[in-house]
Formats: C-alpha cells, structure tokens, sequence
C-alpha cells in the first residue's frame, strides 16, 4: 500500500539547520510562521479559537531510520518511545502556542522545526480536561 501526503504549507523561521532546533517544543522559544498554500487557506476558519495547535509535518532533512536509538539520556530505545527526527515515516509533531493568524500566515511560538519544513496538517490542541467538559 503507497500513501502519498500533500503538504499544505510550509515553515518559516531562523533555525537554517537540525542541529539549531530545539529538541522539543516544550523547551522551545523560537517564534516562527507557518505559511499554508492557497488551496488550503479557507480550511484555517475558526482556528484563532484555539491558544495552541497541533502541527504535523515531514522531517524533510532526515536521512533514514533505526529502530533502535539512542536517546538524549544515553539510553538505547526503541524509535517509537522517543520524538527523534530519524523515523521509518519521518513524521513529526509539535504542540505550538498560536499567537495570531492572519490568513495565510499563522504565527507561533515553541518552533522546534527548521526553515522550510513541509506542514502536513493542524489541530486543534484539545487538553483532555477540556475535551471533556
């Protein structure tokens, strides 16, 4: 079975290479932009509704995978129990903090992706207490 993804924008920001990112989001203070392609625009109705997103994108910069790595701690681990780039899907996500949308542009906070990284879809960021109530 083949799977093919359209990317419906890209990613704007000053980290020009893997090893500027920050490893996660969570530690992240990097601002950036997330331009989507004009097919995709109408599809960011509302979403100024939410404080934060959910990104997922292509690690375009990845080159291959190992199902075993080693993790930031130092520690071998299987790729599926941790964030790293080199993954058999190179797919990615983050959680970003939407500071204001000004279509086609969304501009965030907590970047941990490089210049031009390909956006393959977003979220609306739902905290379980809240997708409860």
């Amino acid at each position: 079975m083949k799977i093919c993804y359209e990317p419906i924008g890209v990613m704007h920001c000053e980290l020009d290479s893997a090893e500027q990112a920050p490893r996660f989001y969570n530690i992240s203070d990097v601002k950036g932009t997330i331009e989507i392609f004009k097919p995709f625009v109408e599809g960011l109705d509302s979403i100024e509704e939410y404080e934060h997103i959910v990104v997922l994108f292509h690690f375009h910069l990845s080159k291959g995978y190992a199902l075993r790595q080693t993790s930031p701690a130092g520690k071998l681990k299987g790729v599926f129990s941790l964030c790293s780039p080199m993954r058999p899907n190179g797919i990615g996500m983050s959680i970003l903090r939407l500071i204001r949308v000004e279509p086609p542009f969304l501009f965030v906070n907590h970047v941990d992706m490089v210049d031009g990284t390909p956006i393959l879809d977003i979220k609306p960021y739902k905290p379980l207490a809240e997708s409860q109530s």
